[in-house]
Formats: C-alpha cells, sequence, structure tokens
C-alpha cells in the first residue's frame, strides 16, 4: 500500500492475476515509476511540466520515476490527475511494456545483495541502453543468484531466512505497534505506575497470567528458563551471571504464551518467534510512553544518550540499543542502524533503514560477515576506556555515519553494541562534537575483504589459524577456508611476527 514519502525499500511483489494490486499488497515503487514515466511520456509531458502541475520539484518526481521513493497517497492522486488517469491504473503491478519490464528486473537486481556483495558498481538503466545488454546483465546476475542458491544447506537456508527477517523488520521501522499494545495492557493489568519496571512488577505480571516462578539449581545447561505449560510453572536458575538481567528470563518466558507462538516449523518460525520475544520484552522494561518522554526530551535538547537510557530504566545497553532501534525512526523520525559484533569482527545481530551498507554475500545475509576494522563496531575494541562510550564518524561510499559505541561482555567473549545514524541526523546526539573519524571503502574488496597482494602472495597457503569465533556460530558463517578469520589479519600477524 502507498503510506509515506520515505526511500524506497519494499521488496516486490507478486503480480495479482489481473495485473492489479491485491488489498495489504506492498508497494512495487519501481514499478509505480515505471507505470507513472510511461503516462507522462503517453501525455508528451516533460519532468519539469508534471513537477508544476503537481507543485513539487523535478527532482523530486525524478526520484519517484526511478522508484527512489514512494509517494504518498495525497501526491500519487495529484499525478494521477496531471496524467489523466486513476490511482488504481497507476498502482498495477504488471509493467506498462516489455521494455520497461527489463528495465524494472535489471534495476531490481541492481538493488538485491549480488551486486554489493561482487563489489560490482550500478549501471544507469536508461534509453541509451541496448535490451541486448540489459538482458546479459540479468542473465548473469540470475545465474550468479542460481548458483548460490544451489549450494545452499543449513547455513546457507539460515543466513537466507536471516536476510528476509531483517527486510520485514526494515519495511515496518523495526516497530511492532501490535507488541507495544499487549505491553501497554499488561503493564497497566499490574498496575505499573511508570519508570523502572522491578523485579516484583515482573512476578506480578507472571501471577496475573497463571504463571508461578521455580529457582532451581538443576536447570539444563542450554537454557535460560523452562516452561511447564501444563502446569502453569516457569523454572528459572538459582544462579544469574552478574552480566544478565534477572526479569528478561522472566519476561521471556511469558512473552512466548502472550505472542501465542506454536513449536516453530522451521529456522524463519524460530527466528521471527525470537524478534518477537525480544520485543515484547523490551517493550515492557522500557515502556513506550516513559520511554518516548525521556527520548523527546532528549532530542530537544539535542543529548540524545543511550547511556541516559539504559540508566533511567535499569536493563542492559544492548536491550537499550534495540529499544531505540523500535522506537527512533516510527516515533523519533530518525533512520538508524544496529550492530553486535563479537570482538573476532563477526556480525552477530545487524539492522538498518539508514541506507548504511552492511557487509553481506551475495544471498544478503549479514549475520557471520566480517564488519569493517575501520567501523566503530571495530575500533571500539583498540579504545583503552572501556567505561566511556566510543563516539566516531565514519565515512563510507554510502554517506558519513556517526556511531556510539560499547563493549560488553559475555562467556564467548566481549562485544561491541553500536547504534549509528547518517551524518544529517547527528545533531541529535550527544557525542557529536567527537574528533573520532575513519574512512571505510567497503565493499571494495581492497579494504577489508582481500589481503593485500604483495602480504597474501607470501603468507596464503603457509597459515593455518584456529577461529576465535564461538563454534555456536560458526555454522551461520558464510563458507570460506577457515569460517570466522579475517585471513589478512593473519597474514598480517605472521608477518609481524616472522623470524628475520
Amino acid at each position: 500500500m502507498v503510506t509515506v514519502d520515505r526511500p524506497a525499500t519494499s521488496a516486490p511483489p507478486a503480480a495479482a492475476p489481473d495485473g492489479a494490486a491485491e488489498p495489504g499488497e506492498a508497494l512495487d515503487a519501481i514499478t509505480l515509476g515505471r507505470r507513472i514515466r510511461a503516462h507522462r511520456r503517453r501525455l508528451g509531458l516533460t519532468l519539469d511540466t508534471l513537477a508544476t502541475a503537481v507543485d513539487r520539484a523535478p527532482s523530486q518526481i525524478s526520484m519517484i520515476e526511478n522508484g527512489k521513493r514512494e509517494p504518498r497517497l495525497s501526491m500519487l492522486r495529484l499525478i494521477a490527475a496531471a496524467l489523466d488517469t486513476t490511482v488504481e491504473e497507476l498502482l498495477r503491478t504488471d509493467a506498462p511494456s516489455a521494455r520497461a519490464a527489463l528495465e524494472i528486473a535489471v534495476e531490481r537486481a541492481q538493488r538485491g545483495p549480488v551486486f554489493p556483495a561482487l563489489g560490482l558498481a550500478r549501471i544507469r538503466v536508461g534509453p541509451g541502453q541496448p535490451d541486448e545488454t540489459l538482458q546479459t546483465i540479468l542473465t548473469l546476475h540470475n545465474e550468479i543468484e542460481r548458483l548460490h542458491r544451489e549450494r545452499a544447506a543449513t547455513p546457507e537456508e539460515a543466513r537466507r531466512a536471516n536476510a528476509q527477517l531483517r527486510a520485514e523488520m526494515r519495511a515496518r521501522d523495526n516497530y511492532f505497534p501490535e507488541l507495544e499494545a499487549q505491553a501497554l495492557e499488561l503493564l497497566t493489568a499490574v498496575g505499573h505506575a511508570g519508570g523502572p519496571v522491578s523485579h516484583q512488577v515482573v512476578a506480578d505480571m507472571a501471577a496475573h497470567l497463571g504463571f508461578t516462578l521455580h529457582y532451581v539449581g538443576d536447570l539444563p545447561h542450554s537454557t535460560r528458563s523452562v516452561t511447564d505449560k501444563r502446569n502453569g510453572r516457569i523454572y528459572l536458575p538459582t544462579e544469574q551471571a552478574a552480566s544478565r538481567d534477572s526479569r528478561s528470563p522472566i519476561l521471556q518466558a511469558f512473552a512466548s504464551h502472550l505472542c501465542g507462538h506454536a513449536e516453530p516449523g522451521n529456522y524463519a518460525d524460530f527466528l521471527r518467534q525470537r524478534v518477537e520475544t525480544n520485543y515484547l520484552t523490551a517493550a515492557i522494561l522500557l515502556p513506550e510512553t516513559d520511554t518516548l518522554r525521556l527520548l523527546n526530551d532528549a532530542k530537544a535538547a539535542r543529548r540524545i544518550s543511550l547511556e541516559d537510557l539504559r540508566d533511567a530504566f535499569s536493563v542492559s545497553y544492548e536491550t537499550a540499543a534495540h529499544r531505540f532501534t523500535n522506537l527512533a525512526t516510527a516515533r523519533l523520525g530518525i533512520p538508524v542502524h544496529f550492530m553486535k559484533v563479537h570482538e573476532s569482527g563477526t556480525i552477530i545481530k545487524a539492522y538498518e533503514n539508514d541506507d548504511v551498507q552492511f557487509p553481506s554475500d551475495a544471498l544478503g545475509a549479514v549475520e557471520g560477515s566480517t564488519v569493517c576494522r575501520s567501523w566503530t563496531a571495530r575500533t571500539v575494541f583498540d579504545v583503552p576506556d572501556r567505561f566511556s562510550p566510543w563516539y566516531q564518524y565514519t565515512d563510507t561510499p554510502a554517506g558519513t555515519f556517526w556511531c556510539t559505541s560499547r563493549i560488553e561482555k559475555a562467556k564467548e567473549g566481549d562485544y561491541s553494541v553500536s547504534v549509528g545514524v547518517p551524518f544529517a541526523h547527528v545533531n541529535w546526539f550527544r557525542g557529536r562534537e567527537t574528533p573520532n573519524r575513519a574512512v571505510s571503502h567497503c565493499p571494495d574488496e581492497s579494504c577489508c575483504r582481500r589481503a593485500p597482494d604483495d602480504l597474501s602472495g607470501r603468507w596464503a597457503g603457509q597459515a593455518w589459524p584456529v577461529a576465535r569465533t564461538p563454534t555456536s556460530l560458526i555454522a551461520a558463517l558464510p563458507t570460506g577456508t577457515f569460517p570466522g578469520v579475517d585471513p589478512t589479519e593473519v597474514y598480517q600477524f605472521l608477518e609481524a611476527h616472522a623470524p628475520a
């Protein structure tokens, strides 16, 4: 559906039988743009003429026609009227011509994961490109994608599921109003009056839902809690790690009950349930109304800080960072990205709706990839001061991004948790005055993904590293000689320590 005037990120929908958009179907911005262009040219109108008719700049109409921006419904009505057609006609999912269908397919291919993964520059798809050229590009793209899918095994299936779920989260700006409503209903039911949610309030929630809490010393080592659904009992460990929030296991145990989760039928179901459980848990610990009050006040003062959010609700930094991404775009109008990175450089979790270019494989999977060594999520590991937040600007091919990052400890090692925004939105945050700056050329392979030729020539085939990445993550890593290992880092180490 047409909703907001913003950069287009939604995946293309399947065509309805008659070519008309079905109710509830996601808008395909590229096809919409091509249909607008076809109607404009049919009438012999220029971009300037159409822009004047709808009282917009020609550059805005150009972005809509190129599928880079989704118009609001009110704008679409104006365009339809100026083109002597209807909104329904513009929203048809079939291409206006065979040539347009080819251009749309090539544009989709370029916006997919294959081009960035291979470091390919995008080409301008216009009338000057012969059909044969566009068809060749499309055929090569489809063959590369097919080969990757043929090699798919369980790890690849997991990465595809991660990529699809991340796209769904991006399409809704990582905001789940139905879960916000559930959190508010439960908080109201137990009489929560605002401020941090205490352990007693969480226990009252469990009782309200019909559960009793039982702390035992023999909980299975692989579990954080076990719920006996038949008898309404939640079993929890008697000992809690110092780094763990004792409220979270209780909330996560009954969050699945609130969400109506059944046993997951596949890995995609498992991931979606985990996202919903974690979201609902954070929405309870940081209630939307109270959290927005704090964040709006901080935005007005240009002092948004994740540390302040963490301290105000007595949660972990990671929980505060997750909660900020839930509300930043939908409720504060701030595009954002989030990363959790193991000290080995492996991305554990990632989310973006601000056009930052995460490293990915040709399937679009980010989790398991190695983040650029110049990004805040990696440079923070080299900062001696682990008490203060680390701020940094990073210049990338996609623009300049400001990030704030912290180190958190776990039994698998240290992790960095980072939240970032495009340069245009940094003025709302504390830490924007930082002089720390880095440059990243990723996804150019010469930046991080490939060792320099002279170094690789001396050490390729002569190194045998053992990955520091936790073994539980290896299965989800992209294939390679040594999954989870940065070969450039290994070669540099060997070069520095080799005998003269």
